[in-house]
C-alpha cells in the first residue's frame, strides 16, 4: 500500500439548500479536465427522483462534459435510502457502501469530483454531519460554500467559519472557503472578513450574484406551471430575465420591456401578444425570452395563424392559473442548472474562473497528501488488497460458531480460500443447527487423524523436534492436535497462513509456530500488534499479547517489527516508546529501559521516526506534545505505540476498545517466517473476519 497517498479527489460541501453548489462543480470540472486526462464525478447522496428519471446534477455534469460514467455508478444512495437505513441503525453500511462505490470510480479516473448533498427535503437536519463523515472516510479534502442571499455579513461569515471548524475538528482538510451569491459591492468586504479567522493557507473566494444564474429558464417555468407549449419549443431553454405583466394598453406596456424579459398576459390579449412579438423582432426594442398566457385562455384561430407566419418567434406557453398566481409562482422558482441549458453552464464556468483563485486551488489539490486513514477506509483497503491475490488460510477451530459465521462471510466476499479442521459430519450438524447458509462445497474440511498428510506431517515434526527428545509416537500424538496440524500445513506450504485462538489459549496457538515455523532471520523475538480502529484514525499498539517484560533490546525489536507491519498495511509509522515520563525528565529503571530501547531503534533503523520515552498524552495531543517535546517530529502525531510491558499494553488496548467502542484487529503476530495469528477467546465474528484478511495480506508479502 502507498504509505503517503496523494490526493485524487475533492469534496464540495455546503451548509444549506440553494447555495449554488453547481457553479463550483461545473467550474471545477472544467478546470480539472484541463489538468487531468480523465475526471470522474460522484454524489454519495442524491435527492429522490421518480422512476425512469435521473438526478439532475449527475445528468448535467456527465452529459455536458461527456463523462464515461453510468448514472447508477455515479451515486450511492437517495435521501430516502439514507433516512431509512439510519432509522434501522445501519450507519456502518451507509459509509461502507459509499466507500465502495467511490473507490470503484477512483480506480477508473485520474481525479474525482465528489459533490455533497443538497439539504432539500426530509433529513436535511442531519446532512451537514453526514457530509463531514463522508469526506473524512473518503480521506479527501473539501471546499465549503454558503450563499449570501438573505444573510447579514456577520451571519454569512459566521456560517462559513462554523462550517470550517466542524470539518477541521473531524480531521477533514478544507482547501477553500467560498461565499456565493454575494452582492457585487460587498465582494471584497466578505473576503476580508472571512480571512480574519481562517488559516492563511485556506483559499478564500467570493462569487457575486448573477441574474442569469438566478433566473429560471422557460423550460423550468413550463414545469413549475404545468403549462402547455404553444409555439417556439425549440427555444424552451431561453433564459428568462425580469418578468412583467401585460395588463395596460400596448403603447404603455412597450416601454416596460427589458432585454430577455418575460411577458405575462391573459391569453385573450391579442394586442399585447402581437405587440410583444413585433417588439422582439424590432431593432428598436429589446429581445424577449418568452410569453406566458394566463387563465387557460388561448388566442383565436386568426391570431394563431398570424403568429405561425412570423419569421422569428419566442416560446409562447399557456398556463391554467390567473395572471396574479402565475406571476407569484414564477417569482418563487428556485432555478437549477440542467444539461440542455448551456447558457447557464457556460456562465457558471466563466463566473468560477473569474472569481476563484484557480491556479492556487490546483496547486493545493495536486500537492495535498492524505495524512491518515479512517477505520472504514482501512478495512475497505484490506479487503480489496486480499482479493487481489487470494491465499489459503487454515482455521483449526472448525466447530466454533464464530469461526463458521466468519467463514461464510469470507467465502461470500471471495477474499480467501478456507480450510476448516474438524470432523465433517460434526461441522455439517453445527451448520444445520445454526441455520447457516454456508456452502461447504467452497470450503475444504480436514480431520487431522484421517488426513492423507497425517503420517508425513508426523514424520516431519519428529525430524524437527527429535533433538528435543520427541519420538515418532509423541509426534503423532501432537499432530492430532489441530494447532499442530494447522501450523504444519503452513510450514509445509499446504496453507499460506493460520488463524486460531477462538477456543485455545495464545500459548497453545503460538507454541507450534515457535517450534518449527520459527522467527525471521533478522528478528530475534516474536511479538504482536493490534490495529486499533478509533473513530477517526487507525493506531498500532504493540506488544499487547506475547512478551510480559521485554528488556531494552527486545523493546527495540518490537518497535522495529511494528513499524514494518505498519508500513505493510499502508500506515506511515511514527513511533512512540511509551513510559510514565517524557523526554529527559524522568528517572528510574523502567523509564531508563525505554530510553535505551529508543536509542537502539535509532541506531538500528535511523530512517524511522521514533520518540521515547514519551507519555501517551504527549504522543497523541499536538498541544501537549509541543509543550513537553517541542522539537519532536513524533510528539502529538504518533500512530505506533510501543508499551513498556504486557501488563500495560494488554490492559490499555482492552480499555480503549471497551470505552471507545473501537474495533481492535489482532493480535497480529509479527516476526515469524510465515503468518500464524492468534485470536482472543472473547473474539467476535467480525474480529475473526478481519484477522483472516490481515493474515492473507501477510501471506502475500512472503
Amino acid at each position: 500500500m502507498n504509505t503517503t497517498p496523494t490526493n485524487k479527489a475533492i469534496y464540495i460541501a455546503t451548509t444549506e439548500p440553494h447555495s449554488g453548489k453547481s457553479i463550483i462543480s461545473l467550474g471545477l470540472m472544467q478546470l480539472l479536465l484541463g489538468k487531468a486526462a480523465k475526471v470522474g464525478y460522484f454524489r454519495p447522496i442524491v435527492d429522490d427522483f421518480e422512476t425512469g428519471k435521473v438526478d439532475n446534477h449527475i445528468n448535467t455534469v456527465t452529459t455536458h462534459f461527456n463523462l464515461d460514467l453510468k448514472f447508477e455508478d455515479a451515486y450511492a444512495f437517495t435521501r430516502s435510502d439514507v433516512i431509512k437505513m439510519k432509522n434501522d441503525n445501519k450507519d456502518e453500511a451507509i459509509i461502507s457502501t459509499i466507500i465502495e462505490k467511490y473507490k470503484a470510480i477512483e480506480e477508473r479516473f485520474d481525479f474525482v469530483l465528489v459533490e455533497g448533498s443538497s439539504f432539500i427535503g426530509e433529513g436535511a437536519i442531519i446532512e451537514f454531519d453526514i457530509n463531514i463523515l463522508i469526506a473524512k472516510n473518503l480521506g479527501i479534502p473539501a471546499i465549503i460554500l454558503a450563499s449570501g442571499v438573505g444573510k447579514t455579513l456577520e451571519d454569512l461569515v459566521g456560517n462559513l467559519h462554523m462550517a470550517f471548524d466542524s470539518f477541521k475538528d473531524k480531521g477533514v482538510e478544507v482547501l477553500s472557503v467560498i461565499a456565493n451569491k454575494v452582492e457585487p459591492q460587498n465582494q471584497d468586504l466578505v473576503i476580508t472578513e472571512l480571512k480574519k479567522d481562517l488559516p492563511s493557507k485556506v483559499i478564500v473566494n467570493a462569487i457575486p450574484l448573477n441574474s442569469i444564474l438566478a433566473n429560471p429558464s422557460i423550460k423550468e417555468i413550463v414545469e413549475a406551471l404545468d403549462a402547455d407549449v404553444l409555439f417556439g419549443e425549440a427555444y424552451i431553454n431561453n433564459q428568462a430575465g425580469n418578468f412583467s405583466v401585460g395588463a395596460m394598453q400596448l403603447r404603455n406596456y412597450l416601454t416596460h420591456l427589458k432585454e430577455n424579459g418575460l411577458v405575462i398576459t391573459p391569453g385573450d390579449r391579442a394586442d399585447i401578444i402581437l405587440g410583444a412579438l413585433q417588439a422582439h423582432i424590432s431593432d428598436n426594442y429589446p429581445s424577449l425570452s418568452g410569453i406566458v398566457l394566463t387563465g387557460g385562455l388561448r388566442p383565436e384561430a386568426s391570431i394563431i395563424k398570424l403568429i405561425k407566419g412570423l419569421s422569428d418567434i419566442v416560446p409562447i406557453i399557456s398556463a391554467k392559473e390567473g395572471t396574479f398566481a402565475v406571476a407569484n409562482l414564477i417569482g418563487s422558482i428556485k432555478s437549477q442548472i440542467y444539461a440542455q441549458n448551456t447558457e447557464k453552464i457556460n456562465t457558471s464556468v466563466k463566473e468560477f474562473e473569474k472569481h476563484v483563485h484557480t491556479d492556487e486551488l490546483v496547486e493545493r489539490l495536486i500537492t495535498f497528501k492524505t495524512k491518515g486513514i479512517t477505520p472504514r477506509m482501512f478495512q475497505y483497503n484490506l479487503l480489496q488488497r486480499a482479493k487481489l491475490n487470494k491465499k489459503h488460510i487454515v482455521l483449526p477451530e472448525g466447530l466454533d460458531e464464530r469461526i463458521l459465521r466468519a467463514t461464510k462471510q469470507l467465502i461470500d466476499v471471495d477474499a480467501v480460500n478456507i480450510t476448516l479442521l474438524g470432523d465433517r459430519k460434526q461441522i455439517e450438524n453445527k451448520i444445520a443447527l445454526l441455520d447457516l447458509s454456508l456452502d461447504l462445497n467452497r470450503v475444504t474440511i480436514i480431520n487431522p487423524i484421517e488426513s492423507v498428510h497425517f503420517k508425513a506431517y508426523s514424520e516431519t515434526l519428529y525430524e524437527l523436534r527429535k533433538h528435543k527428545n520427541v519420538n515418532l509416537a509423541m509426534a503423532e500424538d501432537l499432530m492430532e492436535d489441530v494447532s499442530y496440524f494447522g501450523t504444519m500445513m503452513v510450514h509445509k506450504g499446504d496453507a499460506d497462513g493460520m488463524v486460531s485462538g477462538a477456543v485455545h489459549t495464545t500459548q497453545h496457538t503460538i507454541r507450534p509456530a515457535l517450534q518449527f515455523i520459527k522467527t525471521k532471520p533478522e528478528t530475534s523475538i516474536v511479538s504482536s500488534v493490534f490495529f486499533m480502529c478509533l473513530e477517526d484514525r487507525v493506531s498500532v499498539y504493540g506488544d499487547c499479547a506475547i512478551n510480559p517484560n521485554p528488556n531494552a533490546e527486545q523493546l527495540s525489536e518490537i518497535a522495529i517489527s511494528s513499524a514494518t507491519t505498519s508500513l505493510a498495511f499502508g500506515i506511515d509509522p511514527k513511533i512512540a516508546m511509551l513510559s510514565y515520563s517524557s523526554g529527559a525528565s524522568g528517572v528510574g529503571e523502567d523509564v531508563e529501559r525505554v530510553r535505551q530501547a529508543t536509542a537502539l531503534v535509532k541506531t538500528k533503523r535511523p530512517d524511522l521516526k521514533v520518540e521515547g520515552p514519551i507519555q501517551y498524552d504527549a504522543a497523541v495531543d499536538i498541544k501537549v506534545g509541543k509543550t513537553k517535546l517541542p522539537d519532536s517530529e513524533v510528539a502529538g502525531q504518533a500512530n505506533v505505540f510501543i508499551f513498556p510491558d504486557l501488563n500495560t499494553g494488554n490492559n490499555t488496548y482492552k480499555a480503549v476498545q471497551r470505552e471507545t467502542k473501537a474495533l481492535a484487529i489482532g493480535p497480529i503476530i509479527q516476526g515469524l517466517n510465515k503468518p500464524v495469528n492468534d485470536l482472543s477467546r472473547g473474539c467476535t465474528t467480525e474480529d475473526i473476519f478481519n484477522t483472516v484478511i490481515v493474515t492473507v495480506i501477510q501471506a502475500q508479502g512472503i
